[in-house]
Parts: C-alpha cells; structure tokens; sequence
C-alpha cells in the first residue's frame, strides 16, 4: 500500500486558495461568515474524504485481520446500538438491497457475532443482535474511533464540536435527520 493510502498515514496537504477578502477576520483569530466560494467548498469535500478516510483506517486493518470490512462494521454497530431491532429497520438505516445485506449478514451469522431470533408477534419478522464475540469486536472497533473522536473534540473545544455537529447535520437528507432529531433533540436542529 502506498504511503498517501495508508489508513493512518497523514492527510496530504490540500492545495490553499487565499480565503482572505472572503470573510472579514476578528480581532480573536476565526473567520467568520459563509465559506461558499468552489475552493473553499472543495477544501471541505477533501477534508472529509481524508478524515472519513483516518477515522476508518484503525477499525479497517482490524475488519481486515478478521476477514470482515466495512459493510461488516455498518451492520455491527447498528445492531450493536439497538440489539433487536429488525432487517427491515437495518435495512431502512444502511440504504442497502436485500441482496447487499443478506451476504453481509449470512457472514456475521455464520462467524459467530450475530445472532438472529423469530419476532414474537410476527414469526416473518427476524430480530438481529450481537452475541458475546460480536459485543467484543464491537467495543474494539468503537473504542478506536471513540478515541479519535475525544482527541479531536479535546483540541477543538465546545465551540468547534458543536459547529462541526451542525455542519454534519446540515449534510444529512431530511429524512434521517428529522429521525436522528428524535433520538437527539438537544443536539440535532
């Protein structure tokens, strides 16, 4: 693997266009104002390909050591977060086909960290949760990315969390952030 495609190499310096006449700067350092100028907006498009690309990389080369990946992961954490819930709500979560996940899940299943159980009401419906080795790898691989996650909170501060959750939120369809706004009414405007 090449050094720019390592997982936990560092971020290629991204090409800076001068933001200044952009926004006026104050006296105590950021700038303020809208960034909506191309350079600025691709700026931000690299700069989530490369994090999203940090964030991954730990919990990849441990998927990969397991002869899972990332779909593995998806599916992990979600059930791992609502322990029954249904495929038709994993499903409506990950946006995937049937096809897609039934691969997916067939090897969870198979391997030992998911376990399925008929609905009670509805025999159809399968209810997904982790097993004991599945609630381990998922606490590896959310502990890693907890830990990226507080190390960027920490060198930020309150004010940059709270911008950076709006500006994730504001990339969200309606759809899933009005759901996401149920679940986290204080944090999801």
């Amino acid at each position: 693997m090449s050094p720019e495609n390592t997982p936990t190499g560092n971020v290629p310096r991204v090409k800076s266009a001068s933001i200044s006449g952009s926004a006026p700067q104050s006296s105590s350092g950021p700038l303020k104002g809208l960034y909506l100028r191309k350079q600025d907006l691709r700026r931000g498009i690299e700069l989530m390909f490369f994090a999203y690309r940090d964030f991954t990389g730990e919990a990849d080369q441990m998927l990969s050591n397991l002869g899972l990946g990332r779909a593995h992961h998806r599916v992990i954490y979600f059930v791992g977060r609502q322990p029954g819930m249904s495929v038709s709500d994993l499903l409506a979560i990950l946006k995937i086909t049937k096809q897609s996940l039934s691969r997916v899940l067939s090897h969870l299943i198979n391997a030992g960290y998911i376990q399925q159980t008929q609905g009670a009401r509805d025999k159809r419906q399968r209810l997904l949760s982790l097993t004991k080795k599945g609630e381990a790898l998922e606490a590896k691989l959310t502990d890693l990315q907890c830990r990226r996650f507080a190390a960027a909170y920490s060198a930020r501060g309150g004010a940059a969390v709270d911008g950076f959750v709006k500006v994730l939120s504001s990339l969200l369809d309606d759809e899933i952030r009005a759901d996401l706004r149920q679940q986290y009414p204080d944090h999801i405007d």
